[in-house]
């Protein structure tokens, strides 16, 4: 897919804004953090299984109240989002006051180096095994 660095800019953005209102959302509603009875999940809710990204949203709830370990446990991608969050905006910011392009760079090279077979099929694995893990842990 050929994206534009502003229109990259403008979907990372956009993907943050909702991941932190999601993330508001969750963090006001006690039950939603504690429970599973909340899920806007489609993929578990139609199979009962849940999906590879089943818990992330309490993973990133736990690193925000620092509870390391705990997140890992619910779902390592939360770690990865959390990283998201938190760097893409101000990597945007950046780029956009001194006028460069170094996270689209980036995003690039990124792209290129995920297209390559042996790069991209142990990261499926972990997927796959990141899956296998949420549903033996009944997410």
């Amino acid at each position: 897919m050929i994206v534009s660095r502003n229109q990259l800019y403008a979907l990372l953005m956009g993907a943050c804004l909702v991941g932190y209102l999601w993330l508001f959302f969750n963090a006001t509603n006690a039950t939603s953090f504690s429970s599973n009875e909340l899920s806007v999940c489609l993929f578990q809710q139609v199979t009962s299984i849940p999906c590879p990204s089943c818990g992330s949203t309490r993973s990133v709830l736990s690193l925000l109240h620092g509870k390391i370990e705990q997140a890992f446990l619910l779902n390592p991608v939360g770690i990865i989002l959390f990283l998201i969050l938190t760097i893409s905006p101000i990597w945007i910011a950046f780029d956009c006051l001194l006028k460069k392009d170094s996270l689209f760079n980036c995003y690039k090279k990124s792209e290129l180096i995920l297209q390559k077979k042996f790069v991209a099929l142990p990261l499926i694995v972990l997927v796959l095994l990141n899956w296998i893990w949420n549903i033996y842990k009944d997410l």
